[in-house]
């Protein structure tokens, strides 16, 4: 672990807005001179396509996925029944059709595809991958999506109440599967394009165990298939032959790199050893590329400041809700993230359908108000300039992270006067660790929708709900949860996840900061790029190399 101490001053903030402007004109002239140098029209060797993806993964196994790196990864091996297309709407996968009468029993006929061993995909392949993922033994990361996908028995299996063979999922014959929920609901195909949602074969994880998600040994049934992994280095991907649609997948070669400073990114396109930068390159370095190379697109992602309610100071109410005060989102978001993200005052991003369209009270306070309002919360539980609040602010390794955290330490401290942050960075792997694990006192969060509907962030916010590393519980959140459910149209639902964010903006489990936009530096010749997809879930197997 690296701890970071910065000096409480008008400095701190200043250099990191500093950062996120547009800097020496000249220098960026040179910059992007040579940046047009560096970005040929055309590629010579139109076989292999080199991705940023931002980060070492953790796991090969999609039923183990930690986070947007190894969902990355995910996508390009493996197939759900449903899928997305280029941009990101919902298409068959596995599934070529699927129907359902009152969105509780769901019948899938599956496609005529197999597994890169040459195996066919089996509907028992989809039967026992939803078992394996809600038994206890495979400590699955995301079992509880599961569950709120309302699949019958899921989350009884889960805490250990049933046996896994009792999920709700059948095979009627090879080819058909039933899947059969607790409860309906009506988008449910959307949320089986998740990585979670994935199967995975059979016959070859009883046969090899957890080693079977060993480079040598993995079988997919995507349009890619890992061929070497250099830890640190690199991850490369072959063309997968027995991938269904293998004739329509362009590009026969992926290699995708762990990089996760976006100034080396970005550094390492310009020398052309990256054809497709990550979504971190900072606002500061993008003004250096060419313009028609950065593309960006809305995203289905939330920012906030994660807060472990059940460990002091962020047990008490008061200091949530003076830390969601003081911080002034608007520059952040603004002038330090600074490309085109927005301030958030609710979870669920502005771009989701069925939006809550939650306005908090506080937002109508200048910050000034809100600041006052702050300190008032603060010296009531406590804390003033003889007992000053300390906390640790835990975030992952990047760029982005980086100077939003030290634009967030020096607004409170400078804001507050009796607050001290210290910034704790991690790398990937040790951050989930420490969030998992409850370590954390505040932290770096960030949650990308798998679905258009607000479900998929709020549902994070239940009791145990996956990715509610804070600890956060509300019976009424939850019981309302319950009822989106069961209301007959969207409008209705938006009502209740109105409510939602507005449990949510009283408890105060989260501070939110904004709402994020996919940014990426591309190159001229890879034809197929879209900009469409807000969630952001990129396959190669829709590019092309002019």
């Amino acid at each position: 672990m690296i701890i970071l101490k910065y000096a409480t001053s008008a400095l701190a903030i200043s250099m990191a807005i500093a950062l996120a402007g547009c800097g020496n004109n000249s220098t960026q002239d040179a910059q992007s001179s040579n940046q047009t140098k560096k970005s040929a029209s055309s590629k010579q060797d139109k076989t292999t396509l080199t991705i940023n993806n931002g980060a070492e993964i953790s796991s090969l196994d999609p039923h183990k996925t930690g986070g947007v790196p190894e969902s990355s990864v995910a996508r390009q091996q493996f197939v759900g029944l449903t899928t997305t297309d280029a941009d990101g709407k919902l298409i068959a996968g596995m599934a070529e059709s699927w129907e359902s009468d009152d969105d509780i029993t769901w019948t899938f006929k599956l496609r005529d595809a197999k597994w890169s061993n040459g195996d066919p995909v089996t509907a028992h392949d989809f039967v026992f991958s939803f078992q394996r993922m809600v038994d206890p033994k495979t400590a699955a990361n995301f079992a509880n999506f599961i569950a709120d996908a309302k699949v019958l028995n899921a989350n009884a299996i889960i805490e250990g109440k049933l046996p896994p063979q009792q999920v709700g999922v059948m095979a009627i014959d090879d080819k058909t599967l039933k899947i059969t929920l607790s409860e309906p609901v009506p988008y449910f195909p959307q949320m089986l394009a998740y990585t979670a949602m994935r199967p995975v074969p059979r016959k070859v994880v009883e046969m090899l165990g957890d080693a079977w998600a060993k480079p040598g040994n993995i079988v997919v049934n995507g349009p890619y298939i890992l061929k070497d992994w250099r830890v640190g280095e690199k991850m490369v991907f072959a063309k997968n032959p027995h991938y269904y649609d293998a004739k329509n997948v362009a590009i026969e070669n992926l290699i995708l790199l762990p990089i996760d400073s976006g100034p080396t990114d970005f550094s390492r396109y310009q020398a052309g050893e990256i054809d497709i930068t990550f979504t971190d390159v900072p606002s500061d370095v993008l003004v250096s590329a060419n313009k028609d190379e950065v593309k960006t697109s809305p995203s289905f992602c939330s920012y906030y400041y994660e807060m472990n309610v059940n460990k002091p100071p962020f047990d008490d109410v008061r200091v949530r809700r003076a830390m969601t005060l003081a911080l002034d989102r608007d520059t952040i978001a603004n002038k330090v993230a600074g490309r085109g993200e927005i301030p958030s005052y609710q979870m669920t991003p502005v771009v989701v359908s069925t939006n809550p369209k939650y306005t908090p009270e506080w937002q109508k306070l200048d910050q000034s108000a809100r600041i006052a309002e702050a300190k008032r919360l603060l010296n009531e539980a406590g804390y003033d300039e003889s007992n000053p609040l300390k906390f640790e602010l835990l975030y992952n390794t990047s760029e982005n992270h980086k100077k939003v955290a030290v634009a967030a330490q020096s607004l409170w401290q400078e804001a507050l006067g009796f607050v001290k942050v210290t910034l704790v960075n991690q790398e990937w792997k040790a951050y989930l660790a420490s969030r998992r694990n409850h370590e954390h006192q505040m932290a770096r969060a960030a949650w990308c929708g798998d679905y258009d509907d607000p479900a998929t962030f709020l549902n994070v916010m239940r009791t145990e709900g996956t990715g509610n590393y804070g600890n956060y519980s509300n019976k009424t959140y939850d019981a309302l949860l319950k009822t989106s459910l069961t209301k007959s149209n969207d409008a209705e639902r938006a009502k209740v996840y109105h409510e939602l964010e507005a449990i949510l903006d009283k408890d105060v489990p989260n501070v939110w900061v904004y709402y994020q936009v996919n940014a990426r530096v591309v190159k001229p010749y890879v034809n197929g790029y879209s900009t469409q997809d807000a969630l952001g879930n990129w396959q190669a197997k829709y590019w092309s190399i002019k």
